[in-house]
């Protein structure tokens, strides 16, 4: 499937902002199912510095810089990406999670060594001996990994109400696991902190999604700026995807933009800005199908 990605993001500001830096993660990943055509970021006004980089974890990065007095600060960004389908996994096939958990530990393979620095805490994932029981009411001895892991999603998809009013950017993972309600950004975080409780690697994954869906098909729930969900790691068949908010494996309707730790190292636009006093936010994010990849 092809799409076309427009994410607008506007900033004003009370009085003028002298000077501000500001990094964003805009551009879609290139990964084994998701072939990135083309990408654009357009600053108004025009920055001082526009650059680009890859971040710690292979994120493309875009770092601006303005030196001239401004009000309003729009930052457009506009990607074309074509995914295709990715191959099943046979679930019930996948090692049992504590072959995975204690291969992970020991391996000195390159890929299980980059995978191990996501089985433990990270400032908005904690490990919670709350959610140690919660989880292994999935983790049954000797389930393979991702049937329990599919369990889990399938579990925090309906004890947990999607409520953008229950919580904010800042609400802990406790918060969350106490009030059983959140947005995909909470879901995400807790499974994560569920998953590395027991000491397996997951990390978190920022995108978009298609949320009209072809005729027929249930409508997909997710925030109009941005997308959430998990990867977890399994040695030998890689990181699989799973999204809680709609109790689904990603495939066609998800379009991959960064993954880290948590929120806060993919976070899409941050940075410093002098003066301007209060200021107010808008994002609006527009995915437009464009064809069938095999057409």
């Amino acid at each position: 499937m092809r799409y076309s990605i427009h994410h607008r993001t506007v900033y004003r500001y009370e009085d003028n902002v002298s000077y501000s830096h500001h990094l964003a993660r805009l551009t879609p990943l290139e990964t084994p199912v998701q072939n990135h055509i083309s990408s654009r970021i357009v600053v108004t006004p025009a920055p001082d510095i526009l650059t680009s980089h890859r971040d710690y974890f292979n994120n493309p990065t875009s770092f601006f810089s303005l030196a001239s007095p401004h009000q309003e600060l729009v930052i457009d960004s506009h990607s074309e990406v074509v995914i295709a389908h990715s191959p099943a996994n046979t679930l019930d096939l996948s090692p049992a999670w504590e072959i995975v958990r204690d291969q992970v530990r020991r391996s000195t393979i390159s890929a299980d060594l980059a995978a191990a620095e996501f089985c433990f805490a990270s400032p908005l994932c904690p490990v919670l001996p709350d959610l140690v029981a919660y989880t292994l009411e999935s983790f049954r001895p000797g389930t393979p990994i991702l049937q329990a892991t599919t369990d889990l999603t399938r579990r925090i998809h309906e004890d947990f109400s999607f409520d953008n009013s229950a919580t904010t950017v800042t609400t802990p993972v406790s918060e969350v696991f106490a009030k059983r309600a959140g947005v995909c950004q909470d879901f995400a975080h807790l499974q994560i902190s569920c998953l590395r409780s027991l000491g397996l690697p997951a990390r978190y994954v920022s995108g978009y999604i298609r949320t009209d869906p072809p005729p027929g098909k249930p409508r997909l729930i997710g925030a109009d700026a941005s997308h959430a969900w998990i990867s977890l790691y399994v040695p030998q068949l890689g990181w699989t995807d799973f999204d809680a908010t709609n109790n689904i494996i990603p495939t066609t309707n998800h379009i991959w933009v960064a993954h880290g730790r948590d929120y806060h190292d993919i976070c899409p636009i941050r940075g410093t800005v002098y003066g301007g006093g209060t200021q107010t936010l808008a994002i609006g994010v527009t995915v437009t199908p464009l064809e069938s990849a095999s057409s």
